[in-house]
């Protein structure tokens, strides 16, 4: 698959800005390949019950099962932190399910050029959780 890794990145960053985070003003964007090359975005909902939460990694991934998708190919993630803050635990886990161990994660912050860092998905949870696999 070829990947338009600057399109990818546009459509995080556009995700970042409808992001609702009026307790922790900590704004993510995210956007995930499918491995039919179709593009969605999410971003994290915060609530004044903090464990009411959902993260833009997991809210990006339920718009893709939504949306038909069964794999995803690669995740793009802009945040505002520096460095660029990859996706938490729970999602990292939420991600395995539709990702592979080789899926690239790349990082960003807002603006920038080209992706700041680039991970494997295996290297951000490396004993992935499997239920009968």
């Amino acid at each position: 698959m070829n990947t338009d890794w600057k399109a990818l990145f546009e459509a995080a960053e556009h995700a970042r800005t409808q992001a609702y985070a009026p307790y922790s003003k900590f704004k993510v964007g995210v956007a995930v390949l499918t491995e039919d090359g179709e593009v969605v975005e999410g971003c994290n909902v915060e609530n004044a019950s903090y464990g009411l939460t959902v993260c833009a990694e997991r809210n990006a991934v339920a718009a893709a099962v939504a949306a038909g998708a069964r794999r995803i190919a690669a995740v793009a993630v802009v945040t505002g932190a520096d460095p660029p803050a990859p996706p938490c635990g729970a999602c990292r886990q939420v991600l395995a399910e539709l990702a592979g161990h080789d899926t690239p994660v790349l990082l960003a912050p807002p603006r920038a050029a080209l992706p700041i860092e680039r991970i494997r998905l295996g290297a951000l949870l490396p004993r992935t959780f499997r239920l009968g696999r």
